[in-house]
């Protein structure tokens, strides 16, 4: 009897915790999983939906996305970690304060899909937001809500999730070089600036020179010309770039003289890790003007006397390919030298011959004579009207000029007409000698003709 009695009562007992187990509770609204309870984040509820993960981007493309940026993807990840399939899938994002959906502020941030996922496999949302100008870059917590339902079941499940994502700002990469030009017939060290100009910073950047005609183009014969200069070196590591920061590299190229005139195309293909670790390859191409070599040497400067004027001559060569236009040669004095400074108009420059210069000698007070150090300034212009100074220091040696004394009578003065009067007197004898031999001679014939005719 005590034990019917026992056992009724155990029986009585269990039924609430068989009842509690059985049917899901409503009081804080359906059924949820993957949220906290009133037990905090011990309580144990197991659910059908876990998330995995939440980015911008799509499923196969994660993206740097910015302040400011519109209609951006942004997708989460679900495992289906129950038993049945669940179909119907739909998903609900709520974001903080300046994220708003594709639709403008205050619109519903909705994913329908409206497919099944198998037991165990995974499914991901993709949702459409904006960012406001004013968002910073930096780590956000977001909430998703998906709605589902089980195969073979009725009705509707939810599951509330929280998450974090990150603002990673965006990597923009431009290339410049120090030089817009070449020179031919000789090496170029280029400095070229890998600038990041985005708000995200770049890792484990590689900078490649492409060595190939149509590395960039599968629809053009040649994008570059580049097989007919040499590079030293084709490739750099230059680690990591910070955001609005740049990082350079110095390529040494020599440029043959048949590239003058034309325009060098050099194809860098630059890799890095953006925010996301993921690998990323851009291609950017660098045109250079090849300009001719101006290679000028002045030399065999001295000084001589012409007409009692000190001038100091000499000539320039030049060794390049290309002629230096609007010559000038200035003469400039070093030191306690009181020449005063002086420039001589000499055109082109030209490549096939030397070009002489002779500028007077005129003193800033007393005249000094002796040794004195000047400069001597070839001044010009290239093919690009670029203005270039070729300075050369010498020492010349001013000698004081001849006096002419007007008192006393210079003989070559004379020697000069005598010389005339016997060279003409001698003309005038020889011409008289000739015509008196002649008259001469024609007596002689007419003697000799009326002999015969008598």
């Amino acid at each position: 009897m005590n034990s019917k009695f026992l056992l009724i009562l155990f029986l009585i007992g269990f039924v609430p915790f068989i009842f509690t187990n059985s049917y899901a509770d409503w009081k804080d609204g359906p059924i949820e999983s993957g949220n906290f309870g009133s037990d905090g984040p011990f309580e144990r509820n197991f659910g059908d939906v876990k998330l995995l993960d939440a980015y911008f981007g799509t499923l196969d493309n994660k993206i740097e996305v910015g302040t400011g940026d519109s209609n951006v993807p942004f997708t989460i990840e679900f495992a289906n970690v129950g038993t049945q399939d669940i179909t119907g899938i739909q998903g609900k994002l709520a974001l903080p304060f300046g994220f708003s959906g594709s639709n403008g502020p205050g619109a519903a941030i909705n994913a329908n899909t409206n497919t099944n996922s198998l037991a165990g496999k995974n499914f991901h949302l993709t949702f459409y937001v904006n960012l406001d100008k004013n968002t910073q870059i930096q780590q956000y917590s977001g909430t998703v809500k998906v709605d589902y339902s089980r195969l073979r079941e009725s009705g509707v499940r939810t599951s509330f999730s929280t998450f974090d994502f990150k603002v990673t700002g965006d990597s923009t990469i431009n290339v410049r070089a120090s030089e817009s030009f070449l020179t031919s017939l000789k090496s170029n060290n280029i400095v070229i600036d890998i600038v990041n100009d985005g708000t995200a910073p770049m890792s484990a950047v590689d900078v490649i020179i492409n060595n190939a005609q149509t590395s960039l183009s599968s629809n053009t014969a040649s994008i570059t010309n580049i097989e007919n200069v040499l590079i030293l070196e084709t490739s750099w590591d230059l680690g990591n770039i910070p955001a609005e920061s740049h990082s350079s590299l110095i390529a040494n190229v020599y440029v043959p003289e048949s590239l003058k005139g034309d325009t060098l195309r050099i194809p860098l293909s630059i890799s890095y890790y953006n925010t996301h670790g993921d690998k990323e390859t851009i291609s950017k191409i660098l045109d250079f003007y090849i300009k001719g070599l101006i290679d000028l040497t002045v030399f065999n400067v001295k000084v001589i006397e012409l007409s009692g004027t000190q001038m100091v001559i000499g000539e320039i060569i030049n060794e390049g390919n290309e002629d230096g236009l609007f010559g000038f040669v200035t003469l400039d004095a070093n030191g306690d030298s009181n020449i005063k400074s002086n420039t001589q108009f000499i055109d082109e420059i030209e490549t096939d011959a030397p070009v002489p210069f002779n500028i007077p000698i005129e003193f800033d007070g007393e005249s000094k004579y002796g040794e004195h150090d000047v400069t001597i300034t070839v001044r010009y212009k290239d093919s690009v009207r670029d203005e270039i100074f070729l300075p050369y220091e010498t020492t010349i040696l001013v000698n004081e000029p001849s006096i002419l004394d007007e008192n006393n009578f210079d003989s070559t003065i004379a020697i000069i007409p005598i010389i005339l009067v016997i060279g003409f007197s001698i003309f005038i004898i020889r011409r008289r000698k000739k015509a008196a031999l002649e008259l001469f001679r024609r007596l002689v014939l007419n003697l000799k003709s009326m002999n015969k005719i008598k």
